[in-house]
C-alpha cells in the first residue's frame, strides 16, 4: 500500500507519522518551498483527542518531544464579563467525571508541534515529505491506483490519495465539486500582546496564567483571551526564539465595519476595536492598545455545511480540507488530528489483514462525518452567538452563567452539553 497525503499541515503530516511508525509506504507534497516558508501561528491547545493522537502516531520520543515542549493549561473555561468580573467557569474534569490528566488541556504554538511532526520525516536519504509540490489535479488509473499531478510537471502514484490541503482544498474542489465553505458574516480580529516581567506583574493573573477566558460583555461584542508562553525550537536550520504573550480576539459581525474595508491596515482594526471596547476593563484596552501591530489582522469566519455520506473511494480528505470550522470552539486542529489517527488506523488494520482499501476509507468517513459535523455546529454556533447584537439573548446568557456557576445542577444541565469535545 502506497498512500499520498497532499498538503503537509498538521493533519496531514500525523498521518504520515501513523502510517510511517507502521511501516506503510507514504509522501507528503507539500507547495511550501521549505519548512521554514511562512513560519507564523498562534499557539493552539491541544484536548484528549488530539493529545490521543499525538500519542498513537507519533514514536515515543515525539510523544516525550511533545510533552516536553507543550505546557498544562488546565480543564477549565472562564466566562467574564467586560470589567473581568467572574460569571462562569466551566471545568471539564468535574463536569466529567473524569481526572484532569485525562481531559486536560495542553498548549503548544504552532511552529513547535509542527516542528515535532516533521522529526524523522525530511530525512535526506529517503525523505517522506517533498517541498515546493504544488498539486493541480489527480487522475484515477485503470487498475485501481490514483495519480497526483504537480505544477512542476511531475507526477506521483498511489493506492490512496488523502487531502490534507487546508480549507481552499483542490482535492475537495476536484472530488466533492459541490462542498463550499458558507460566509457566516462574522469577524474575529485578532493580536498579541507581548509579555515581558514588567508587563506580567501589572495585568491581573486571570489574563497571565494560561486560562482560558471568554470575555461576555452586557450590549455588542465579545473577546477571547489567553496567554502562551513558548519555547525557543530549531526549524529547518532556523533558530525561532521563545515568546510570551497574550492573544486576544474580538469577535464582530463583519457589518459592523461600515464601510471600512479590511485592507485598511492593523492601525484602523486596532481602534475599531479600542472603539467598542472603551467601557471596558483597563487591563482590556492596554491588551489592544498595545499590542504588536504587526500581528494584528483580520479573520473572516467561514464554515462547512453539514456533511452529507458520498460512496467512499480511494480518494479521502482530513481536517480543513473536509470540515474547516470556525475557530470559536478551539477544536479545529484537534479535529484534523483526530481524523489522522481514526484514518491511520483503518488502513493499518487493512493492510495488516489485506482487507479491501475502500471499505477502510468508509469506516474513517463514516466516523469522521459524525464527529466533525458536531465540531462543525458547535463552532459555528459559537461564533454566531458571540457575534450578535440581539440584547435580549445576550442578557440572558449572562444570567444563565450566573446561575451555572451558583448552582451545579444549572452547570450540568447548560454549559455540561455545550462541550469543546464534541
Amino acid at each position: 500500500m502506497r498512500v499520498l497525503i497532499i498538503g503537509g499541515g498538521l493533519g496531514g503530516l500525523c498521518l504520515a507519522q501513523g502510517l510511517r511508525k507502521a511501516g506503510t509506504d507514504v509522501s507528503v507534497f507539500e507547495r511550501q518551498a521549505s519548512a521554514s516558508e511562512n513560519l507564523a501561528g498562534y499557539g493552539i491547545h491541544i484536548n484528549r483527542h488530539g493529545q490521543q493522537a499525538l500519542k498513537a502516531c507519533l514514536t515515543l520520543e515525539g510523544w516525550s518531544r511533545f510533552v516536553d515542549l507543550s505546557t498544562q493549561a488546565g480543564t477549565e473555561l472562564h466566562f467574564r464579563d467586560e470589567q473581568l468580573r467572574r460569571l462562569a467557569t466551566r471545568d471539564e474534569a468535574a463536569l466529567s467525571g473524569k481526572p484532569a490528566s485525562e481531559v486536560g488541556l495542553r498548549g503548544v504554538g504552532r511552529i513547535e508541534l509542527r516542528e515535532i511532526l516533521l522529526d524523522g520525516l525530511t530525512d535526506a536519504e529517503r525523505p517522506v515529505v517533498q517541498w515546493d509540490k504544488t498539486f493541480i489535479h489527480y487522475e484515477q488509473l485503470s487498475g485501481g491506483g490514483v495519480r497526483a499531478y504537480f505544477a512542476d510537471g511531475s507526477s506521483a502514484e498511489g493506492d490512496l490519495l488523502v487531502g490534507a490541503d487546508a480549507s481552499h482544498s483542490k482535492v475537495r474542489q476536484q472530488y466533492l465539486p459541490d462542498v463550499h465553505r458558507l460566509e457566516l458574516g462574522i469577524l474575529a480580529i485578532a493580536g498579541r500582546y507581548v509579555l515581558d516581567e514588567t508587563r506580567a506583574r501589572a495585568l491581573p493573573r486571570a489574563l497571565t496564567d494560561g486560562s482560558l477566558n471568554n470575555i461576555v460583555p452586557a450590549g455588542p461584542g465579545w473577546m477571547f483571551v489567553a496567554a502562551w508562553r513558548s519555547r525557543s525550537a530549531d526549524v529547518d536550520g532556523h533558530r525561532q526564539a521563545a515568546q510570551n504573550y497574550v492573544m486576544w480576539a474580538y469577535v464582530t459581525p463583519r457589518s459592523q465595519l461600515g464601510l471600512a474595508p479590511l485592507d485598511g491596515g492593523a492601525l484602523a482594526l486596532q481602534e475599531f476595536v479600542l472603539r467598542r471596547i472603551q467601557d471596558w476593563s483597563p487591563d482590556l484596552t492596554t491588551l489592544v492598545r498595545d499590542a504588536d501591530l504587526e500581528t494584528v489582522a483580520p479573520v473572516l469566519l467561514r464554515s462547512m455545511p453539514e456533511l452529507e455520506p458520498w460512496p467512499p473511494s480511494n480518494v479521502t480528505l482530513i481536517g480543513d480540507a473536509i470540515h474547516n470550522m470556525t475557530p470559536m470552539a478551539g477544536i479545529g486542529a484537534n479535529t484534523a488530528l483526530r481524523d489522522a489517527r481514526i484514518l491511520c488506523d483503518a488502513l493499518v488494520e487493512a493492510k495488516a489483514s489485506n482487507g479491501p482499501l475502500v471499505l477502510a476509507v468508509g469506516v474513517y468517513e463514516t466516523q469522521m462525518r459524525e464527529y466533525a459535523n458536531k465540531a462543525v455546529g458547535l463552532s459555528r454556533r459559537n461564533a454566531e452567538n458571540a457575534s450578535s447584537d440581539a440584547p435580549f439573548p445576550r442578557r440572558m446568557f449572562r444570567l444563565v452563567l450566573r446561575l451555572a456557576q451558583a448552582f451545579p445542577p444549572v452547570m450540568r444541565a447548560t454549559l455540561g452539553r455545550s462541550s469543546r469535545e464534541p
